[in-house]
C-alpha cells in the first residue's frame, strides 16, 4: 500500500544552507553540542513535521527557535531524552495516549516481527477481588519453542507471586518486566478472583522468540455448518503470506461463516489490516477501505489519494531495500457476515478492521469493550529525512520515535475512540471471559467460542450478558504491553 509523506524534513526557518551535523552548527564556538543535544533535536524536528497535534503544541512551531544552539540549550532543562519527548506531547495520556519513544530500535523493528525476549508466557494481571493493592496473573496463551512451553505452562494457570513475592500493583513491573533474565512463578488457586499459593512454583527464562501470530486456523462443523475460526494476534507484516495461507484453508473447504479472534491482538500494520479485509471479502476491490487525517502541513503537502485506503486483491510486500519478499493474489471468501471476538486488549488495526468491514458487510462482536485507539503512527529515525534508510543516520545513538502522526475512519468517517462496545454500537454478545474458567483456544470449552459458535447456528444469546458466576476485576495490565511494539497501528516511510 502507498504510503509516504515527506514533508520538508529540514526546512528548519532558521536554517538553510547547512546540516546539522555541521560544526556551525550554534553561534558560540565554546559551545559543544553533546548526543544528547542531537537526540533532543531528532526528537524536536521529527515532531515538528509529523506529529497529528502539532498545531497544538507552541514548542513544535516552525519558526519557535532562532538557530540551533537556542533549541539544544532550551532542552537541556530536561533529565532526559524520554523527558524531551513527554513535553512535546499533546496532553499525554489524555489526548494523546499513544505515542512513544524507545532507545533501541533493534528492538522495536523485532517486535513489530513477532520477535521479543520473553519467556512465551502470555498473560493479564488483575487485582484481587477482596484486595485493592494485590494483583495475579492468568496465562492467555503460551508461544511455542519458548521457556513457558518447555516448562509446560499452560492456558489458564494462575499465579501470583514472582520470586516468592506477591504481586502488587506497585511491584509488578519490576518482577515481571524488569531486567533479570529468570524468575519463578508461584502458582495460585483461583479461589473466586482472590488466589490462594498452591506451593508450586515454576522457573522460567526470557529468551529471543519468535511468535507466529496466526496460530489457530481451522474448520469447525456444527449441524449443516462450517465455520472458520481464526486465532490471530498481531497483524505482523513477515506473516501476512501465513495469513492468506489461512483464508486459502477456509476458500477450500466452502466454509458458510468465519470467526476471527482478535481479544489478544492489540494491532500493527495497517497495510496487513486492509489485507485481512479484502480476505474476509474480496467483492469489494478497489473501494475505500478507511481514510487517513494527517496534520495540516503533511495534508497540504500530499495529494488526496495518498490519504484513502482501497481493498487490495494483491499482497506486495517489500523488505526496508525495496526487494519484493512477497507477491500474491488474495485469497478472498467473498462473506458478506463475519463474526469477531474482542476484549479489553484489542486495539488499534484489529478495531480497524472491524469498523472498516462495518460500512460494507453485516459485522458481528463478541466481547467486551476494546481499547479505543483510532490513531496510528510512523517509526521516525534520526537520519536527514527520519527515515530508517535515510543519509546520516546518526550512529551515536538507538533511539526512534513512534509518535501519533494520523487519525483513521471507515470509508464513512466513523470510529470509535471509546472502544468498540458489544451490544452496544455492534450487534453481538456482551460477555467478559471467565478467568477461573478460560478454556482451551479453538475448542468448544473456551466460553467465548463456544457462546459465538452457538449464536451464528441459532441466533440466540444464551447466559444473559455475563456469567452471574462471577465478574472478573478490571485488568490493568498484558504481557503484550511490555514489548516495543505494544498497542501499535503503524504505517511505512518509504
Amino acid at each position: 500500500m502507498k504510503k509516504i509523506f515527506f514533508a520538508s524534513f529540514l526546512s528548519i526557518l532558521f536554517i538553510t544552507s547547512c546540516s546539522k551535523k555541521e560544526d556551525n552548527d550554534v553561534t558560540d564556538p565554546e559551545f559543544v553540542v553533546t548526543v544528547d543535544d542531537e537526540i533532543n533535536f531528532f526528537i524536536w524536528n521529527g515532531l515538528k513535521n509529523y506529529y497529528l497535534w502539532k498545531k497544538d503544541v507552541p514548542d513544535l512551531a516552525n519558526d519557535r527557535f532562532s538557530n540551533f544552539q537556542e533549541l539544544y540549550t532550551y532542552f537541556r532543562k530536561y533529565n532526559s531524552s524520554e523527558d524531551t519527548f513527554n513535553s512535546l506531547l499533546f496532553q499525554p495520556g489524555t489526548v494523546d495516549r499513544f505515542s512513544w519513544i524507545v532507545d533501541d530500535y533493534i528492538a522495536l523493528e523485532n517486535s513489530f516481527q513477532g520477535i521479543n525476549t520473553t519467556t512465551g508466557m502470555e498473560f493479564g494481571l488483575r487485582r484481587y477481588e477482596n484486595s485493592s493493592t494485590n494483583v495475579y496473573g492468568y496465562v492467555r496463551y503460551v508461544i511455542p519453542n519458548s521457556s513457558a512451553a518447555s516448562e509446560e505452562v499452560e492456558r489458564g494457570m494462575i499465579f501470583n507471586s514472582v520470586n516468592g513475592t506477591q504481586l502488587t500493583d506497585s511491584n509488578f513491573n519490576s518482577l515481571l518486566f524488569g531486567d533479570n533474565s529468570t524468575f519463578s512463578i508461584g502458582l495460585a488457586n483461583f479461589n473466586n478472583g482472590s488466589p490462594t499459593a498452591n506451593g508450586t512454583t515454576i522457573s522460567l527464562t526470557k529468551t529471543e522468540v519468535q511468535e507466529n501470530p496466526v496460530p489457530i486456523a481451522e474448520v469447525i462443523s456444527d449441524g449443516n455448518k462450517k465455520i472458520g475460526y481464526l486465532l490471530y494476534n498481531q497483524f505482523a507484516r513477515n506473516y501476512d503470506g501465513e495469513l492468506n495461507a489461512a483464508f486459502n484453508k477456509f476458500k477450500s473447504e466452502n466454509v458458510d461463516d468465519l470467526i476471527i479472534d482478535l481479544r489478544y491482538n492489540g494491532g500493527g500494520s495497517i497495510t496487513t489490516a486492509s489485507y485481512l479485509g479484502s480476505m474476509v471479502t474480496g467483492q469489494f476491490g478497489g473501494q475505500v477501505f478507511s481514510k487517513e487525517v494527517w496534520n495540516e502541513a503533511v495534508t497540504n503537502g500530499n495529494p488526496a489519494e495518498l490519504f484513502v485506503n482501497n481493498f487490495p486483491t494483491q499482497i506486495r510486500n517489500t523488505d526496508s531495500n525495496g526487494n519484493v519478499v512477497l507477491d500474491e493474489s488474495i485469497n478472498s471468501l467473498g462473506l458478506s457476515r463475519v463474526y469477531f471476538i474482542v476484549s479489553g486488549s484489542t486495539a488499534s488495526a484489529s478495531e480497524l478492521v472491524i469498523n472498516s468491514l462495518s460500512s460494507y458487510i453485516d459485522v458481528k462482536v463478541v466481547g467486551t469493550t476494546t481499547v479505543g485507539k483510532q490513531v496510528g503512527s510512523i517509526t521516525l529515525y534520526d537520519s536527514d529525512d527520519l527515515s530508517r534508510n535515510g543519509e546520516n543516520l546518526n550512529a551515536k545513538h538507538t533511539y526512534a520515535m513512534q509518535p501519533i502522526v494520523l487519525e483513521i475512519t471507515n470509508k464513512d468517517g466513523e470510529n470509535y475512540p471509546n472502544g468498540i462496545i458489544p451490544e452496544t454500537n455492534f450487534t453481538g454478545i456482551n460477555l467478559e471471559e471467565n478467568i477461573g474458567d478460560l478454556g482451551v483456544l479453538g475448542e468448544r470449552s473456551d466460553p467465548l467460542l463456544d457462546r459465538t459458535l452457538t449464536y451464528i447456528t441459532t441466533g440466540n444469546k444464551p447466559f444473559g450478558k455475563k456469567r452471574a458466576s462471577f465478574i472478573a476485576t478490571e485488568e490493568i495490565f498484558n504481557s503484550k504491553l511490555a514489548t516495543p511494539a505494544s498497542n501499535n497501528m503503524f504505517t511505512e516511510l518509504k
